[in-house]
Parts: structure tokens; sequence; C-alpha cells
């Protein structure tokens, strides 16, 4: 129980000092966001390179790395279909690349597309400085978030069955549970709380959604890190582990999230 409460602790601070960051990253948007992407665009792809690669970790991160710089980079120019592409290029590329070197095409295109994709969306979600793209990237984040903690308050409390022991030991159904009611309860709040132009339901149904993708995201990382033998994606953050770690869930919400903004979108252009 102490052990469990010291751990708690340290994820807790670890929250207190990275949270700030992001937070006003968000809230600045433009060229702070993107800058917070970039960043975080490196230390996941050294992150990445590490767990796939470690004995040419550099080569690996080199790779993946340009391929996720070209497609952040032109997403940020609000170029969402130009960005895609050039995903699906990179991701041809890294893995080109990686084999003419001796290593595995399949990581390191893999590499792009998984870490790409949702960074992708995320900035067309934010859409530069607006009210509105501010408002459903908090969405997306608030989701992961509070499904995250929930799931793992929970799943420390009260325990009981494993949902998949195999690749992930300690995650328990009570806290599958748990971090779904958690996301549908936020997902209704944010959406009767801000103009996100849906009511309650649907804020309610997409947070459910992205709950859903949040846990599906963290089990997948898990069966990752079992396939390339590692604990850890890295030591970056006490408590946490890697980045990647951290923001495994939200990469898979925030992929579901700007499903829901895109239906958002047409249902307004259509009425």
């Amino acid at each position: 129980m102490a052990l469990r409460i010291r751990d708690i602790g340290i994820r807790a601070a670890s929250a207190l000092v990275l949270a700030p960051a992001a937070v006003l990253a968000i809230w600045a948007g433009g060229p702070w966001f993107l800058a917070i992407m970039l960043a975080a665009s490196v230390l996941l792809s050294i992150e990445w390179a590490m767990m796939s690669a470690p004995r040419a970790w550099r080569l690996m991160a080199g790779a993946v790395g340009f391929g996720l710089f070209a497609a952040v980079i032109s997403a940020h120019l609000q170029q969402l279909s130009l960005a895609l592409v050039m995903l699906v290029f990179c991701a041809a590329a890294a893995g080109v690349f990686a084999r003419s070197r001796g290593q595995e095409a399949v990581d390191a295109a893999y590499g792009v597309l998984y870490l790409g994709w949702p960074a992708v969306l995320l900035i067309w979600l934010r859409d530069g400085t607006s009210d509105i793209g501010l408002v459903w990237t908090v969405f997306a984040f608030v989701i992961a978030w509070a499904s995250d903690i929930m799931a793992y308050l929970v799943g420390s409390a009260v325990g009981g069955p494993k949902l998949w022991p195999r690749f992930s030991p300690k995650k328990t159904w009570s806290g599958f549970i748990g971090g779904l009611a958690a996301g549908t309860v936020a997902g209704g709040l944010m959406a009767v709380s801000f103009d996100m132009g849906i009511g309650v339901g649907w804020g309610a149904l997409l947070g459910l959604a992205a709950s859903l993708a949040t846990m599906a995201g963290d089990l997948w990382e898990s069966a990752l890190k079992r396939r390339y033998g590692v604990k850890d994606a890295g030591n970056l953050i006490p408590g946490h582990g890697g980045l990647l770690d951290r923001v495994d869930g939200l990469m898979f919400g925030a992929v579901v999230v700007a499903c829901g903004r895109l239906i958002a979108i047409l249902a307004e252009r259509a009425s």
C-alpha cells in the first residue's frame, strides 16, 4: 500500500512539472503548439528507435524523426491532405532507408505512421490560434487524461480480474470501466460547458469512444513493448517511463476526437 501511494505521488509530481508546458502551448496555439509538437516528435523518435532498434537507434531515430518533422510542418501550414500524403511517403522512405542500412524496414515505416498520424491530427484540431480549435484540442487532452487517471485510481483501489494479462498484467477490468465512465462524463461536461457545436449527448458519446480509444492505445503500446522486450519506452518521466508511455492513449484518442470534429463540421455545413 505504501509503495502504491508513493507511486501515485511520483506520478502526480511529474504531471505537475510537465502539464503546465503542454497547457500553455495548447492555449497559445500557432508556433508554440508547433514547437511542442516538434519537440515531442524528437523525443518520441528517439524512444521508438531505442525500443525497436537499440543497436542502431541513431539511424532509426533519424529516419523516423525526419518523416515526423515533414508531416508535422505540413499540418502546421493547414495542409491536412498534404500532411497525410507526406506521412505515407515519409513512412515508405524511412522503411527503404532503414532496409538499406540493414535495419527492419517495417519498424521504421510503422514508427513514422504510428507516431505521425496522431501528431498531424492534433495540429489540425488546434487549427492555428482559433478558439474552436482550442476547445476541441482541450477536449482530446481532457478525455485522455481523465480516462487514464481514473483507470489507474480505480484499478489500484478496487483491483479485480485482469483486463489483458498477456500484455499488460497490471490493468484490470475495474480500471477499464472507471476510465470509460470518466471519459464519458468528461465529454458530456465539455460539450455543455463550451460552444463546441455538439450537444451533451453527442459529447458524452464522443467522450466514451475517445476514452475507449485511449485505453486501446495504452494496451497497444503494452503489446509493442512486449514485442520488443522492454518494460518502458524510456525513462524521461519519473513514475511514467518515457514520453510514449505517457501519450500512448492520447495518440489513439486524438484520432477519434478528430473524426468527431470532422463529423461536426460536415453536419454544420449540411444544416
